[in-house]
Parts: structure tokens; sequence; C-alpha cells
């Protein structure tokens, strides 16, 4: 599991089992939650290209628009963090801002 991002009390990861998906994404965790499975899951691209969409998300509206605002202005970071972990490279978490 790569660990990406910080924001807030979210934790963003790339699940490298996950490299089969069509398109890629993150996962979104709860910072310091016991929780065994993701509180949303959230499309970073369409056919190679930019585009920062909920698939899946248990948050509420507000949470999944801070998200998609911060992962749209750090696209190039965490993208570049999920093409370490499927290489099986070590990521850098970074604190990010909305």
């Amino acid at each position: 599991m790569g660990q990406l991002a910080f924001l807030k009390m979210f934790l963003l990861v790339s699940i490298p089992t996950d490299i089969n998906d069509n398109r890629r994404h993150v996962h979104i965790f709860k910072k310091g939650g016991r929780h065994l499975h993701s509180l949303a899951k959230i499309w970073i691209e369409r056919e190679g290209k930019k585009c920062v969409e909920i698939a899946e998300s248990q948050l509420s509206a507000k949470d999944n628009e801070m998200l998609i605002k911060a992962i749209d202005k750090h696209w190039e970071f965490i993208n570049s963090q999920i093409s370490k972990t499927f290489r099986g490279e070590k990521t850098r978490i970074k604190n990010i801002e909305k």
C-alpha cells in the first residue's frame, strides 16, 4: 500500500493490487482510524488525462468536495506517487491543503 498524502484527517492511499483497475484512483482512509476498508475511492484520470471524480464514497458532500479540490490541485504529485507504487518504489507522503 502506497501512502500518498495527508489532508486534514484523511490519508490518501494507492493500493498496488488495483493495477488492473481500468482507471487510476486513490482510496481515502481516516488518518489514525482502524478502518479495514476505504471510506472513498476517487478516480484521478480517464483515458490517461486528468479527470478527478468520486467513484464511491461514504463521506459527506463537503468532505468529497474538499478532497476533489485538493487532489485536482496536487494531481501531478499524486499521479507520480501512484506510478512509484505500481513500480514497487517507496512513496513520499506529503501534507496537502485544499
